[in-house]
């Protein structure tokens, strides 16, 4: 999944736009080897997670609860990637991540037939740290995927 990715203001800090970088790495390495704690530790503590199938969560004990139902064995069968297309600081302390995320099997070749993510994770930094507080999962329907 090779992409360009827009940052908005093109003169945001990269200081800041690698450590985003560097938290939707976390997630997806936390996703793929299936950490429980290490994805639970992106989200500030009344963050809202929306998941792939629509359920709304709000707050982090609720996230915790159902993270640590459907992670553990979800990536028995297969893998996911994530590319962020877009940074958007929407003030210095908050930013929306725009994502691509591809699901894949265990040996890194695209599922038959394709499936895709397009999430939106909002961030906050509280005390030097950006923190997930709102993370809204949509699926791109099948036949939408391009191959």
């Amino acid at each position: 999944m090779v992409m360009t990715m827009t940052i908005t203001p093109t003169d945001a800090p990269l200081a800041d736009v690698h450590q985003l970088v560097a938290r939707v790495a976390e997630l997806e390495r936390s996703q793929q080897t299936e950490d429980v704690d290490g994805f639970l530790a992106l989200f500030d503590a009344d963050a809202v997670w929306v998941t792939g199938g629509g359920r709304r969560l709000i707050g982090r004990d609720a996230i915790a609860a159902f993270t640590r139902e459907v992670l553990p064995g979800a990536m028995a069968n297969g893998t996911v990637r994530y590319g962020i297309e877009n940074i958007l600081f929407i003030t210095p302390d908050v930013a929306l991540t725009g994502v691509n995320q591809e699901y894949l099997t265990l040996d890194g070749r695209p599922l038959a037939p394709r499936q895709q993510g397009r999430p939106s994770y909002v961030w906050r930094r509280r005390d030097g740290m950006w923190l997930m507080t709102c993370g809204q999962n949509t699926g791109v329907p099948v036949d939408d995927v391009a191959p």
